[in-house]
This record gives C-alpha cells, structure tokens and sequence, in this order.
C-alpha cells in the first residue's frame, strides 16, 4: 500500500491519537472485556512503530520531523 508523502504525518499523529484514546478506554471502570482491548491496544502500538520507522525513511525536506510531531 502506498501512502501520499503528504498524509504520512497525518497517520502517524492518528495513530498516537488512537493509541492514547485506546490507553485511557483501559482504566474505564464500564469495560467489560478488557483482554478483547489489550490485544487491539497491542497490535496497534506495532502499527504504529512500523508507520514510525516508514515516516523517518521519507525525505526529511518534505516532512515534518518525528520529535515535533509526536
């Protein structure tokens, strides 16, 4: 799958976002399968150190460094 340069930031900035939204759903004292959530919350912190380490390898003259965005 190939991903425009232009919305690589906003991918890795929506997939913090998720991770964070996601990390807080965990403390809900309403959540009832909290295991179903872990395991989303897991495959989608490696989503996001894969989309990491395909951002760093874009051109640094067209994107927004790393340590600003996140």
């Amino acid at each position: 799958m190939q991903v425009p340069d232009t919305w690589a930031s906003l991918l890795v900035s929506a997939l913090r976002d998720a991770m964070l939204y996601n990390e807080r759903l965990l403390t809900s004292e309403t959540l009832r399968d909290r295991s179903d959530y872990e395991e989303h919350l897991v495959q989608l912190s490696l989503l996001f150190e894969f989309v990491k380490e395909e951002y760093g390898r874009l051109d640094p003259k067209g994107r927004i460094p790393l340590d600003k965005l996140l």
